[in-house]
């Protein structure tokens, strides 16, 4: 596929996630969902590879890469996700991870030394103001309850969102390093997810959670839209487009999705935006078109990038 489609595909399926996401709240600990959504979407690209007639066999050194890019996209950021959806609405969790624009160059500056240009400052700002001006008249009125003695709720939410998006964002600058030991995506995210997974199940039985099978068709059908359309089918279109755009620019998928949120809303929740939602959604489209024709930053020579990750 064209990287508009892939763009378009990702955005689209990203865009009613964090609303699907509630369906499966309240029937199993958040974390045991995490698991079960990526060990389903792990076998169904085992299952690909399998029919192609890939070998499933990758050395060590592109394991640990797959490990750290599975502990922190498929583990650390979605329990985050999942936790911060029981104390705010998963639209404002979406509006958080737009904040992704301003992370992902930062922990490429720090890890790969990759220059940050005023353009990509200037595009991440843009967006920001975009979400924040969707969900304003939302965001006031959970700050004036927290003044008046709420229960802090609002505020761990979104400690725990902004957790997500810096844990995604570091994620997401180690698909390239996972490419470069192999070509084979579906592969690759077999193996991250099958990581990820496993070490969220770990935590979880370290925390005590039980791995019950809730008896709601709801939590099953989010479950199976979640694993195949929000993981395989959307992760596979990002993973593309960071190996040929680089994670800066395939990151405002991130800017699109909060906009794609509100519509749905329109449409599930009877929400009803205003002149300054609008205004939101038109700064975070440009936002998304000025960054897409912005020039690629430098990177520093390959020997720098390893020494900068791998250096104990």
């Amino acid at each position: 596929m064209s990287s508009p489609v892939l763009f378009i595909v990702a955005s689209l399926i990203w865009g009613s996630t964090f609303w699907a996401i509630t369906l499966q709240l309240g029937h199993a600990a958040p974390a045991v969902s995490v698991a079960y959504r990526f060990f389903l979407a792990a076998a169904a690209l085992f299952a690909i590879c399998l029919v192609r007639r890939d070998s499933l066999r990758l050395p060590w050194r592109t394991h640990r890469w797959m490990a750290l890019q599975g502990g922190l996209t498929f583990g650390i950021s979605y329990i985050c996700t999942y936790e911060s959806e029981q104390h705010i609405v998963s639209g404002l969790v979406a509006v958080m991870f737009a904040l992704m624009v301003f992370w992902t160059p930062i922990w490429s500056r720090i890890f790969f030394g990759t220059a940050i240009s005023r353009r990509t400052w200037a595009c991440g700002a843009v967006a920001t103001v975009g979400v924040a001006l969707l969900f304003w008249h939302s965001i006031s009125d959970a700050w004036q309850e927290l003044k008046t003695g709420g229960d802090g709720h609002f505020l761990a939410g979104v400690v725990l969102a902004l957790a997500a998006t810096l844990a995604s964002s570091a994620g997401s600058i180690v698909v390239n390093k996972v490419k470069e030991q192999s070509s084979n995506l579906p592969l690759t995210m077999a193996w991250s997810m099958l990581w990820g997974a496993s070490m969220v199940a770990v935590w979880s039985l370290a925390n005590g959670d039980a791995f019950v099978l809730p008896d709601s068709a709801t939590y099953w059908a989010g479950l199976v839209y979640l694993s195949i359309f929000g993981s395989v089918i959307a992760f596979f279109a990002y993973f593309t487009l960071i190996g040929r755009l680089g994670a800066n620019k395939a990151v405002y998928i991130g800017v699109v999705t909060p906009v794609l949120s509100v519509l749905l809303s329109v449409q599930l929740e009877d929400y009803r935006p205003g002149l300054l939602e609008f205004l939101g959604m038109v700064l975070c489209l440009a936002s998304v078109a000025w960054a897409v024709r912005a020039p690629a930053a430098k990177s520093v020579q390959s020997a720098n990038l390893n020494n900068a990750i791998e250096s104990p």
